[in-house]
């Protein structure tokens, strides 16, 4: 098996086998149909392309099918696909679910020991205590450490989320001690519970996909009524700090238009809606560049989550 960070332009692949993301129907300008197969593994995902999706070495296939594919890799604008020749539904057996999988490439036990220091330098007992209720929760964990933080534009791996929230955090972290006027056991329980909505709002892999309980609510909301929940259990919790977490959870997007109910009105909020969107554009801007071969510093084209067209940055000579 070849995976998808190994293929180089030119490689011809053979009897290959994918996870098939999405399947989309276009038309050439000379009004040819076409269509587009988001192939994924582990260690990313690469678009094929069938020109000639009557003929008969083209399967009916569907999406989320594992399928077997045959072609060549070329280039497009900098960004590699595949030329498909050949593809067909994968037998079982023939392929190993978890190769298939986008996973950090980070260790997820050190991230989460990470996490639980964070967790221990908050002082105040009523927040660490919130803290504990999530992150000491062994069936908590497991969910946590599995999950991606989103569907498709940043983070959207097995570990995702655990990835982003510590990111999120540790900038937090540097944020209160470059400016000591904020609160930083607020902020950093903030910054550590921002995401969990999404443990409701997406479903796991292999789906990754949007619940209904996310499509109605969203992980904002769905995120302050799980925390809302936990600090019931917590009868010296001040209710007044209840409210600033809540807000800070609430506005942590930003802008009304971007899904936040609030903006941010204390300066944690805004500095957890800046580490939040710092995160979430460098890897966007990661992930939109891992298919550009290294040296190469032709433009990307637009990107839709960034608003702008990218390109590497150029190396030395």
């Amino acid at each position: 098996m070849v995976f998808v960070e190994d293929l180089t332009e030119g490689k011809k692949i053979q009897n290959n086998i994918f996870l098939l993301r999405k399947v989309t129907n276009g038309t050439t300008k000379n009004g040819k149909p076409f269509q587009t197969l988001l192939l994924q593994d582990r260690t990313g995902s690469i678009e094929g392309k069938v020109w000639t999706p009557n003929d008969p070495a083209f399967e009916d296939v569907e999406e989320k099918d594992y399928v077997e594919v045959s072609g060549e890799v070329t280039s497009f604008n900098g960004t590699l696909q595949i030329r498909l020749e050949r593809v067909s539904k994968a037998q079982e057996g023939t392929y190993k679910a978890a190769d298939y999988l986008p996973s950090t490439d980070k260790d997820v036990e050190d991230m989460y020991k990470e996490v639980l220091r964070l967790v221990d330098s908050v002082k105040t007992d009523y927040l660490k205590e919130l803290l504990d209720k999530f992150f000491r929760d062994p069936d908590f964990k497991k969910r946590f450490c599995f999950h991606s933080a989103a569907k498709s534009v940043h983070h959207g791996f097995v570990g995702g989320l655990l990835e982003h929230t510590l990111s999120v955090a540790q900038i937090c972290n540097f944020y209160a001690k470059h400016y000591p006027m904020m609160d930083r056991d607020l902020l950093i329980t903030a910054a550590l519970c921002h995401d969990i909505g999404k443990l409701e709002e997406i479903a796991p892999f292999p789906q990754n996909d949007y619940t209904d309980e996310g499509q109605l609510l969203g992980h904002i909301v769905i995120g302050a009524g799980m925390i809302r929940d936990k600090i019931r259990e917590i009868p010296h919790f001040p209710h007044k700090k209840e409210e600033e977490l809540l807000h800070c959870i609430l506005s942590h997007h930003g802008e009304l238009e971007f899904g936040s109910p609030k903006k941010p009105a204390l300066i944690e909020a805004m500095a957890l809606s800046q580490a939040d969107n710092l995160d979430a554009k460098i890897e966007t801007m990661k992930e939109a560049l891992k298919n550009a071969a290294p040296g190469n510093t032709e433009w990307q084209g637009y990107n839709r989550f960034l608003e702008t067209n990218i390109r590497r940055t150029s190396e030395e000579e």
